[in-house]
């Protein structure tokens, strides 16, 4: 039963609820209550994210930026379940920033961290179950009939022992005519009764991807829009002091220079026109203190810090007492370079700024075509910087060809610059980075040494572990710093290290390690700016801590999957996950000469989630990765289609770093430039992907980071299985190893 009489109300007052509107309906839910915050438009009534018009059209507002996550599917599917309508009925819309249409989690307008899904679960099937009350209530106005003796199907409300039938679009004119509203409190689907929910889906936007309609913010076009592209200072941090456009000036198309935060920007016709004038171009940097760094020195001072004591993040039991009395410990060092997102459409943005009609010199303000995860942010540093109301600034989010975290930026970095370059122009400005600014662009996931220590039981089982983490925060000194600062630790730098949560993190390794220690240090943030990538901090403790894990397994006589199955007898669902992972890659049989299996697993943003690959190593050092069995429990599995395909992708970006990715810096100068020397995972090293998910009535969980996390030591510890060789420094190909 959906609802029950509330008594002392008339059945005819209880199914008006509050005050409505007209025509095409929106509705709300926690974000902006239904009653109050109506907005009319012609012919229709709109109230935050579900509009019915009356050719029974849906059309949902999408608060979550789609960037290959597949938020728009399993968004738009959490709505027709409820609502009880014709998934292909739905026409998707882009709400706008304004704080209704912010994260419950995060407070703000993001899509991040890989809590989407869990962060929309309830509001957007609240929603759709509001929608299917509102418009049974109708019905039985209407036919002046008990609302139970009516039910709903795919659009149309229809009586169960009748004849007559309405659609929800004509059921507007009763809603109008009786002042119905949505209720607060309706009920929502026992997920025992999901028809469309946990079905294989097809991306509601992949027609439009297949065919080359998909607007990218790459492709935005506006009339009479310039192109800027930035001479920016090969040292990040560094400044223009001066320049000599006379060059860039004569090359057909362009028509000025001038400088903003990043550089200098020459504006043009075109890009093409744009680039060749910046290309031209005669700077004079001030490159500052970072011209001397280097990544070699990074990793040295690195290494030295991780020997001295370092802030306590964790201290269960006495590991320092164990491994004091221990005589035969296990150490190691574990090195990860800086990595860049590489998103296959690099960064733009698209912006108008537009002046007082009545005073040229004041804005007014100011448009933002752009694919960002951030908008809320965006518009915030965008007001701030153009002395404008924070809703003056409006931000249109088009779909974003990659992100992997670089789209999230704190800054806004890539927003400033088109602002800065569109801001007295009169006309709208699209500033495209190259592929050379964007792997150049200093935003990196960070640099980070690992020394490690354990000792082991007269069983073989680790009985201490003490871990010292060394590398930049991401959140030190950024608006999230009171978050995601705890007694001066990033708690992004230690995820995937602890056994106990941590912040605002609910849980731990999964691995129950009797004597178990984590220091950190947070070194100064020079050089680059530290920046999340996809599984964040797991990219590096990661492979650190499976990697060591798997050397105290061998040092201890072990198999590395029974000892994860023995470390996570006290975590239900990481040891369930481990021992279908042990049953779909018959993970005692053996693979043969020249063949071998590693295996690891993490717990990121809740979801266990555990992995094996195959891999067949070369005398000369080259090898493939065959195959790769996944096993995920990410709640319920709102589109199992959807997690195959993210399992893939966080798969794939995984393996790209591990086998080639790598940032140098020299002399403060990135290195690397483009997919020449940034080399990043072609087809043919795509291996067999198996991807198991176990079936739960959880609250859906994070997919999105959680494949890229254990994947990079898995392949390491098959490396080692296949010829005995440990590698601590990344990337693989740094020692001889070459993914084919």
């Amino acid at each position: 039963m959906r609802w029950s009489l509330a008594q002392g109300f008339s059945r005819r007052s209880f199914l008006r609820g509050a005050a409505g509107g007209t025509g095409s309906l929106i509705l709300g839910v926690k974000y902006s209550p239904a009653e109050g915050a109506i907005k009319k438009h012609p012919s229709s009534v709109i109230n935050n994210f579900i509009r019915v018009d009356p050719d029974n059209t849906t059309t949902l507002l999408i608060n979550y930026a789609e960037f290959g996550n597949g938020a728009y599917t399993s968004l738009a599917m959490m709505v027709a379940e409820e609502m009880d309508i014709d998934w292909n009925t739905i026409v998707l819309e882009e709400a706008p920033t304004e704080p209704k249409y912010y994260s419950p989690l995060f407070k703000e307008y993001l899509t991040a961290g890989s809590v989407t899904t869990l962060s929309a679960w309830m509001p957007m099937r609240t929603a759709g179950a509001q929608a299917r009350d509102l418009f049974l209530r109708a019905a039985a106005l209407k036919w002046d009939t008990d609302i139970k003796a009516l039910d709903t199907q795919l659009g149309n409300v229809i009586e169960r022992n009748g004849d007559r039938s309405s659609t929800y679009g004509d059921l507007l004119v009763t809603i109008e005519k009786e002042s119905l509203t949505a209720l607060s409190n309706v009920s929502l689907k026992n997920p025992k009764s999901f028809k469309l929910i946990g079905t294989n889906t097809k991306r509601i936007e992949g027609t439009e991807k297949v065919n080359g309609s998909a607007i990218y913010g790459i492709d935005i076009k506006l009339p009479g829009m310039l192109y800027g592209s930035v001479a920016r200072c090969p040292v990040y941090g560094g400044k223009a002091l001066s320049w000599n456009d006379s060059k860039t000036m004569a090359v057909k198309g362009v028509v000025k220079t001038k400088r903003i935060s990043s550089g200098i920007v020459v504006l043009a016709k075109d890009f093409w026109s744009a680039k060749k004038g910046r290309d031209a171009l005669e700077v004079v940097w001030d490159e500052g203190q970072n011209a001397s760094l280097s990544s070699e020195k990074f990793y040295s001072e690195y290494k030295a810090l991780a020997s001295k004591p370092g802030m306590l993040a964790e201290d269960i039991g006495n590991s320092l007492k164990v491994l004091h009395e221990t005589r035969d410990t296990i150490e190691a060092v574990y090195e990860m370079p800086y990595l860049a997102h590489a998103c296959m459409e690099p960064m733009n943005c698209t912006a108008m700024v537009e002046q007082d009609n009545a005073d040229t010199d004041k804005i007014s303000k100011c448009e933002i075509w752009s694919g960002t995860q951030y908008q809320s942010n965006d518009q915030e540093i965008v007001s701030k910087l153009l002395n404008i109301p924070q809703q003056s600034v409006t931000v249109h989010r088009p779909l974003i060809g990659g992100s992997f975290g670089r789209r999230a930026s704190k800054t806004a970095d890539f927003t400033v610059d088109a602002v800065e370059a569109a801001n007295g122009e009169n006309v709208p400005v699209q500033v495209i980075w190259s592929r050379e600014e964007d792997i150049r662009g200093a935003h990196y996931r960070p640099l980070f040494v690992h020394k490690l220590r354990g000792a082991l039981d007269d069983k073989g089982m680790p009985l201490a572990w003490h871990q010292t983490v060394v590398g930049q925060s991401i959140m030190q000194g950024t608006k999230h710093d009171p978050a995601y600062m705890v007694r001066g630790m990033d708690i992004y730098s230690l995820d995937g290290c602890l056994q106990e949560p941590f912040g605002v993190f609910r849980y731990g390794t999964s691995y129950a390690i009797p004597n178990h220690r984590v220091e950190s240090h947070n070194p100064p943030k020079v050089g680059v700016n530290p920046h999340e990538w996809r599984a964040v901090g797991h990219t590096h403790t990661g492979i650190a801590y499976e990697c060591f894990l798997d050397e105290m397994a061998h040092a201890g006589g072990k198999d590395p999957l029974d000892l994860r199955l023995e470390l996570t007898k006290d975590n239900p669902r990481m040891n369930k996950v481990l021992k279908l992972l042990e049953e779909k890659t018959d993970w005692n049989t053996s693979l043969g000469e020249g063949r071998a299996r590693g295996m690891a697993a993490r717990i990121y943003s809740v979801s266990p989630c555990a992995q094996a690959v195959e891999i067949t190593l070369l005398d000369n050092g080259e090898f493939s990765i065959d195959k790769v069995v996944c096993v995920i429990d990410c709640g319920i599995a709102v589109n199992p289609l959807g997690i195959e395909s993210q399992v893939q992708g966080g798969i794939s970006i995984g393996i790209s770093a591990v086998a080639f990715g790598n940032i140098e810096i020299v002399d403060g100068r990135i290195k690397q430039s483009n997919f020449h020397d940034y080399n990043v995972m072609r087809i043919n090293h795509m291996p067999e992907i198996e991807v198991h998910i176990i079936p739960s009535e959880e609250m859906p969980t994070g997919v999105g980071e959680q494949a890229t996390a254990p994947i990079a030591p898995a392949v390491a510890n098959a490396i080692f299985a296949a010829s005995g060789t440990r590698v601590r420094s990344f990337p693989l190909s740094k020692h001889g190893f070459k993914l084919i």
